[in-house]
């Protein structure tokens, strides 16, 4: 089965450099407005076993031109589910301050250099977020129904979930870029997750995601679809 993770789209706190967390009211930018429509031709009649999203207003605000246009009415069977597991990360008292601020800060090395030792000041650790992440993937992957699981949350989640799929250590995380409105692709059909799609912020996917599944080695790096 996939799971396709979807970065919300280019927010108003984006537009500020300001570290929002899990504060109410950030909605999307005139830019994430218009990447939000375009996800309508990029994700196309995608066919989906489950939809789950952050409970966060610009997640919502990200998918739903997509859902309302295209989503449902090819996945009448299917309805948009809030997982709390997906929230952005607590950042306790670095919310709402200005990232130029934040980078000035001595826990700011840990963060870059050794994020699974980083605890935020009145929120929560990372090593905390990428567990409760994980819990929503393995959540989702139990459901059985045909079509990929569709999961819309924030950077630092999707990218602890990338992160965890290949094995790779939560110190690590932060070689991987997820950009707003980005679309991860992560095929868990075999023993191990393989990484099919990365931070794509511009292709139409409806052809390569809805792809007939390719079982077994990919021999010199897989045929394609």
């Amino acid at each position: 089965m996939q799971v396709v993770l979807i970065r919300h789209a280019h927010s108003e706190a984006n537009a500020k450099g300001v570290l929002s967390g899990r504060t109410s009211g950030v909605h999307l930018s005139a830019k994430g407005i218009a990447q939000s429509e375009a996800l309508i031709t990029r994700l196309g009649a995608l066919k989906i076993a489950a939809i789950r999203i952050s409970p966060l207003e610009r997640c919502a605000e990200t998918i739903n031109p997509w859902w309302d246009s295209t989503g449902k009415p090819n996945n009448r069977s299917i309805e948009i589910e809030e997982d709390p597991h997906l929230i952005e990360v607590d950042y306790g008292s670095w919310s709402g301050k200005k990232l130029s601020q934040l980078s000035r800060q001595r826990m700011w090395k840990t963060v870059q250099n050794n994020p699974s030792a980083m605890y935020f000041p009145s929120g929560e650790s990372l090593a905390g977020m990428q567990s409760r992440a994980m819990k929503s993937v393995h959540d989702a992957l139990r459901v059985r129904r045909k079509g990929s699981i569709v999961l819309v949350s924030h950077g630092d989640v999707i990218k602890s979930i990338v992160a965890s799929s290949l094995g790779m250590h939560l110190d690590d995380f932060q070689r991987i870029v997820i950009d707003p409105a980005s679309v991860t692709i992560l095929d868990f059909s075999e023993s191990k997750a393989r990484l099919t799609l990365m931070n794509d912020s511009s292709g139409n996917l409806e052809n390569l995601i809805n792809a007939p599944f390719r079982k077994g080695p990919l021999i010199g790096g897989g045929a394609g679809i």
